[in-house]
This record gives C-alpha cells, sequence and structure tokens, in this order.
C-alpha cells in the first residue's frame, strides 16, 4: 500500500485495491467507507506475542518470541496474563526466531495438550526449527515436553531470518504448518528441505499424511511437503464451510502475498535461479512464472512496496455483518490491518483498511478467531505488547 492510503485514512475513508485475481496484474484504486470496528485491550506486559490460542474455559495462550508462556485469564478488558513455567532454555532467541506460532489441540479438554513452533540451539549454536508438543497442568501454571520434538529439521537461519512457522489446524484434521527459507537461496525450491514450504502432518505421531502429493517419496522430508517455492509463510487460514486454506507471505521489498492452497502447488519463489546463483539473490520475482510456468499465481499481492503481512483469520459470524466472511490479515512494517472481501472461489475483490487499526498500535503480529467470533490480535513493538480484542462497532 502507498501513503496516500494512510492519509485517506486520516479522512474516516479506507483504501480499496482491486486484487490480482488469476491473469490480472494490475491493481485499480478506489476509495469506500471504512468498516467500523471496536477494538478493545485485553491484556498488556507481553512481549512479541506470537500467536493466539483458545482454551476450552475461556483462557488464552500467547507465547512470546523471547522464550516465554502467558496464559490470560480472559477475553475482557482488565484480564491477567501470568507466566507459564516452562523450560524454553533450548529456544534459539536471535532476530525473527524464538518462541513462535502455536495450535491449541482439538481434544484440549481432556489432553491438555497443545503444540509450539520454536527455534532450538544447543550447545549455542542454531539447529532448526521445530515442532514441541506440551501438556499444559491443571492449574495452568506449568506446562512439560510430551513429543519432543513432534517434527524436527525445519531449516534455520543463525541469525533467525526467515523462522516462519505459523501452524494451523486444516478442514480435514490435519496439521498446516507454513515456514520460512530461512533466507537460504535453494531451500524453497528443494522439495527435500522443509522450509519454504506448507507442511501436512498428523498432530499426534508427527508422520506425513499418505495422502500428500508426495507421499510415495524415497526422502522423507518430500513426504511432508503439501506446497513449495514460499518465501516466508506467515499466516494459514481456514476459510469456514470450505475446504479453502489462504495464506499471507512477506515479499522482499514489494510483493507481499495471498495466495490460495493448492495440493502440490509451486508458488514460484526461488533466489538461487535456478541453481545458478549460491547468494540469496532477492531481485527475483516473488511469483517467478518464466521459471516456473505452472507456479500458482497470487490473488493479491502488494504491489511496489511492502507491508510485511503476517497473522491471517476469518471473519464469522451474523455478528460481522457484511464483514462475515471476511479474511482479516495484520501487518507488521504497515502496521494495520487489511481486510479482503472474497469470493467464492476464493479470489479477492477488494481489500479495505480500517483506521481503528491502521498505526494506531504499532506492529501487529498475530489474529486469530475466537470461539466468541471476535477477532484476537497481538501487538509486537517489544515492550509492554498487548493482547486486542476486534470486533464490529455497535
Amino acid at each position: 500500500m502507498h501513503r496516500q492510503g494512510a492519509r485517506a485514512l486520516a479522512a474516516g475513508v479506507a483504501l480499496i485495491l482491486t486484487a490480482c485475481t488469476t491473469g490480472t496484474s494490475s491493481q485499480e484504486r478506489q476509495t469506500a467507507e471504512a468498516p467500523a470496528l471496536r477494538v478493545t485491550e485485553i491484556a498488556g506486559g507481553l512481549e512479541h506475542g506470537w500467536d493466539v490460542g483458545f482454551l476450552p474455559d475461556g483462557q488464552l495462550l500467547v507465547p512470546q518470541r523471547p522464550g516465554r508462556l502467558a496464559l490470560v485469564s480472559g477475553t475482557q478488558p482488565g484480564a491477567t496474563a501470568r507466566e507459564v513455567r516452562a523450560d524454553f532454555s533450548d529456544v534459539l532467541v536471535s532476530g525473527e526466531g524464538g518462541l513462535m506460532g502455536m495450535v491449541v489441540h482439538p481434544d484440549f479438554a481432556e489432553s491438555r495438550r497443545f503444540t509450539t513452533c520454536q527455534t532450538h540451539e544447543r550447545d549455542g549454536q542454531a539447529v532448526d526449527v521445530r515442532l514441541v508438543t506440551w501438556q499444559l497442568a491443571r492449574d495452568g501454571g506449568s506446562a512439560r515436553r510430551v513429543a519432543d520434538p513432534l517434527l524436527a529439521g525445519l531449516p534455520v537461519n543463525p541469525s533467525g531470518r526467515h523462522s516462519g512457522c505459523r501452524p494451523t489446524m486444516g478442514p480435514d484434521g490435519s496439521l498446516l504448518v507454513g515456514t520460512g527459507d530461512s533466507a537460504s537461496a535453494a531451500v524453497a525450491q528443494d522439495r527435500a528441505s522443509l522450509g519454504g514450504k506448507v507442511l501436512r502432518l498428523d498432530l499426534n505421531t508427527g508422520e506425513p499424511l499418505r495422502d500428500n502429493p508426495f507421499a510415495d517419496s524415497r526422502d522423507r522430508n518430500e513426504r511432508f511437503v503439501y506446497s513449495y517455492g514460499h518465501r516466508n509463510v506467515q499466516g494459514v487460514a481456514v476459510r469456514p464451510g470450505t475446504d479453502q486454506v489462504l495464506l499471507s507471505e512477506h515479499g522482499p521489498s514489494e510483493d507481499d502475498e495471498v495466495n490460495l492452497l493448492r495440493r502440490g502447488g509451486n508458488y514460484g519463489w526461488d533466489p538461487s535461479r535456478g541453481g545458478t546463483e549460491h547468494s540469496y539473490d532477492e531481485d527475483v520475482p516473488m511469483t517467478d512464472r518464466d521459471r516456473f510456468p505452472d507456479a500458482i499465481r497470487p490473488l493479491w499481492t502488494s504491489g511496489d512496496t511492502t507491508e510485511a503481512i503476517c497473522g491471517a483469520a476469518f471473519l464469522s459470524g451474523r455478528m460481522w455483518g457484511q464483514l462475515d466472511g471476511a479474511l482479516a490479515v495484520v501487518a507488521l512494517r504497515g502496521a494495520k490491518l487489511l481486510l479482503f472481501t472474497l469470493n467464492r472461489d476464493g479470489a479477492v475483490r477488494e481489500v479495505a483498511l480500517p483506521g481503528e487499526l491502521d498505526e494506531r498500535y504499532g506492529r501487529l503480529r498475530a489474529a486469530r478467531a475466537g470461539p466468541d467470533g471476535a477477532l484476537y490480535v497481538t501487538t509486537t513493538n517489544g515492550a509492554d505488547d498487548q493482547l486486542l480484542r476486534v470486533t464490529p462497532a455497535r
């Protein structure tokens, strides 16, 4: 988005972008009334809250990038956030890496289990990005590891760059994990690497699913791959009532993307230029259809700038009125919320930027739809970060 969009929002207007649909790369602009939202500050005192997990008793778990886990007492203002005692001593806290995404297991009421994504170190050396399953104590005061790791071997950059790692339960009960390419040139197109991918696995066993597109591969890593050619997937959102999964992904200095997940799809990111370039060449197209003619076209791109879009979730329920079914995506650099209106097939019709979350809370990291229908968002500014609840204005 361009800066004139922010000026338009200051006048009570939302910037609308007509999205890139299949076969179309132009972006036309028009203005429309911004949807009115109510933003409530639920809890503060966090530090780089990376994700939000909802527990059956109304409490919430918030992993924080420096290797801390908070249990938030509820979803109304004045909720308390207390630290959950857990051993995160092996978490590599560097740059974009640390304690990242999480999922609460569907059977949490019985199992008390949740799974996190985290960068891992041993003896001070970066090892990998991995999934670890935990069990929360009955009193919520501590958690212990029960599957360590559930899945290991995702590539890691010692600087933490492009650690990615956003897990989400798929519409069929599988675990989908969006990963980053660790800023390594050949990783995204290498199906024997777990980086720059969407992985699909069994939440309980950590094994690749038998109907994955490369399930018959001799390479075990490739059997986990559901899609590849990604740069740094930051959001994975399931569209309610459908089997559609949408991804939000960081571009380099331009072309953040919203993508529709397709089985076995190549999304066209290749900073190795077909293996001819060993440095991380970010001058290549985000979706290189010259090199990969069958690469999946994005549903939307940010054009000649980057918002650093991050967490993604669908708004769902009658409470949202005309926004029911919209895809909500938050942004780090852009410090805003983007609301995408979609056609039935997933094509983006327009994008609105409500003023209530435009540069008012700083960088925004997580976006998750709660069981009450509200949207929950975390700030990631590094000092007194907050958990926010977003609902339609009444």
